[in-house]
């Protein structure tokens, strides 16, 4: 059982966030149950990494002295397993908002769709989804879609290393990422509807390693309540 030294001196904790949780809404439950153990006003609690809402998976959190190691962290490799909906799209590149545009598909077959991930292999330009984190102009991107405003977005490079697909059960296409930081799955899923002349939109995602960290020795958020 950690102490209250122990987490002031930093701890290193992998969650396995679930679904429609926030990375904030984990960062403030724990610090929470941490304060409430040990009787404490406030306590450093961060997270290396955002993961959207409708993503699950391997959340690192850093407590006290380590949360200056956060930025060591977020630059590692990662690794996420997901699901792609071919034939149509969304605003926010995922099921965060409803399909606006709906494409056909007839003339995809499995072959073309094995074939089509070898464009995203390597360091590619990727423009983040307006539904995004990113600030510009002080304001944080999906503030102004939500808002209904428009603004122009720069691509940035990212690196790809592994990108294949694990299961076709049409349209739906199951897959395995390996990618740099700051890569947007959700407009990987995008790009990659346009590379097959149709549509497509992120429908599901879990984040499952970061570096050597891998979700299997991840705790649930209950697990980790209990563990204090």
């Amino acid at each position: 059982m950690k102490t209250l030294e122990d987490f002031k001196n930093g701890q290193v904790l992998l969650i396995d966030k679930p679904l429609t949780w926030t990375s904030f809404q984990v960062v403030n439950k724990l610090r929470w149950h941490i304060k409430q153990k040990f009787k404490i006003k406030n306590i450093k609690v961060g997270h290396a990494g955002t993961l959207d809402p409708l993503a699950t998976g391997l959340l690192i959190l850093c407590t006290g002295k380590f949360t200056k190691k956060i930025e060591t962290y977020q630059a590692q490799i990662k690794e996420y397993t997901g699901e792609i909906t071919l034939g149509a799209t969304t605003p926010s590149y995922d099921l965060e908002t409803e399909i606006n545009e709906t494409f056909s598909t007839g003339h995809i077959t499995e072959e073309i769709i094995k074939k089509t991930t070898e464009k995203f292999k390597g360091e590619i330009n990727q423009k983040p989804p307006i539904f995004s984190a990113i600030k510009k102009e002080g304001k944080r991107l999906y503030e102004l879609a939500r808002a209904g405003e428009t603004t122009e977005i720069k691509t940035r490079k990212v690196t790809i290393s592994e990108f294949e697909i694990t299961k076709i059960d049409f349209p739906k296409v199951e897959f395995r990422v390996v990618c740099s930081k700051g890569t947007y799955i959700r407009s990987l899923a995008y790009d990659f509807g346009l590379a097959l002349n149709s549509g497509a939109h992120l429908s599901k995602l879990r984040r499952t390693k970061i570096g050597d960290f891998d979700v299997n020795n991840g705790m649930e958020i209950d697990e980790f309540i209990a563990s204090l």
